[in-house]
């Protein structure tokens, strides 16, 4: 907790509540300084039941807000994954809103101004200058595209989820390393250092890994290798092969071209997503999650690939930031307007 606390100051809090945790920033109304964080589990308003959503809210929040100071919270603003701001009866809204009310309560912070938006609204809003309109593109273990109006988003492109959709994405980028390595050990594909890393990564015994030095993978190890690799594959949730994306940058790094070329397929699918959405030449794009945050792995490739629109690009790390803008706005009472 920082210690330069004005009690004279009013607060805003926001919220960046994801698949992974649920992170809370107290912030100055005023300046939007930082002045206390608390970080707790998961906060998907969809995939998090309810009781447990309202707990992580409410561990995040009290780290982040001195218990001496909670009735000076002027406005909080969520930014969740599985939910949107508008329309009102959205269900990862209601679910989202009735647990930030719950923790609220708990803590006796009783602001009246709260409000709940999507983790992308959240994320476009943390952007120089708090842009209102504009794109944004969320590349982590899914790949969404939208359009934001008024801070409101209006239309989507992909975030289909692993079983349908998300091309690009990190389970997409995981699925595709271990196609590469079964591939490769069955000579359908060229040789790859991902045929290596991802059976380390599962477990398959070194003894039927690739020889590190190149020599022969004998007929007999390449077989010993999938029937290894596949049941442990198919023990796991199938999202959990978004773990393996990692090993792809790593790969790639070290110049194997078969990662390589997995990276520039991924950012040429997240180039398509976003086109789907009619980019105009010059406007704000806000990309983030892991894949094309500053210094992911596809920032570089997917900035190539829409360097014709101009687009004016700028990475963020997390919806921190916007929903403290966000709160901000809302505590003067500048409310964005409802979408249609």
């Amino acid at each position: 907790m920082n210690s330069d606390l004005n009690p004279r100051s009013g607060w805003v809090v926001g919220i960046d509540a994801g698949g992974t945790r649920t992170r809370a920033v107290l912030a100055d109304a005023a300046d939007g300084r930082t002045l206390g964080e608390g970080v707790a589990g998961p906060g998907n308003a969809l995939t998090v039941p309810g009781p447990e959503l309202t707990d992580h809210l409410a561990e995040a929040l009290a780290s982040a807000v001195p218990e001496a100071g909670r009735t000076r919270v002027a406005a909080v603003v969520g930014g969740f994954a599985g939910a949107a701001r508008a329309p009102e009866a959205e269900p990862g809204r209601v679910r989202a809103r009735a647990a930030l009310t719950a923790a609220l309560t708990r803590l006796g912070i009783g602001t009246e101004a709260v409000e709940v938006y999507s983790d992308i609204e959240a994320a476009f809003a943390g952007a120089p200058g708090q842009p209102a309109d504009g794109l944004a593109l969320v590349a982590g273990t899914g790949a969404v595209a939208a359009r934001i109006e008024g801070r409101v988003l209006g239309a989507t492109s992909g975030g289909d989820g692993w079983l349908l959709g998300d091309d690009g994405g990190g389970f997409w980028i995981g699925r595709e390393a271990a196609r590469a390595a079964l591939r490769a050990a069955d000579g359908r594909g060229e040789p790859t250092a991902l045929t290596a890393a991802v059976g380390r990564a599962l477990g398959v015994p070194a003894s039927v890994l690739p020889p590190a030095d190149g020599g022969l993978w004998a007929p007999a190890q390449r077989a010993a290798y999938r029937a290894c690799l596949l049941p442990a594959v198919m023990d796991r949730p199938p999202v959990r092969l978004a773990d393996l994306a990692p090993l792809v940058p790593s790969a790639a790094a070290e110049k194997d071209a078969v990662a390589a070329a997995v990276l520039q397929e991924a950012a040429t699918h997240l180039a398509t997503t976003l086109a789907a959405l009619g980019p105009h030449r010059g406007e704000v794009l806000v990309v983030t999650g892991g894949l094309v945050a500053p210094d992911g792995p596809l920032l570089a490739p997917l900035t190539e690939r829409l360097s014709p629109l101009d687009l004016t690009t700028t990475p963020v790390t997390d919806g921190r930031a916007g929903a403290v803008a966000l709160a901000r706005l809302l505590a003067i009472g500048r409310r964005p307007a409802e979408a249609p």
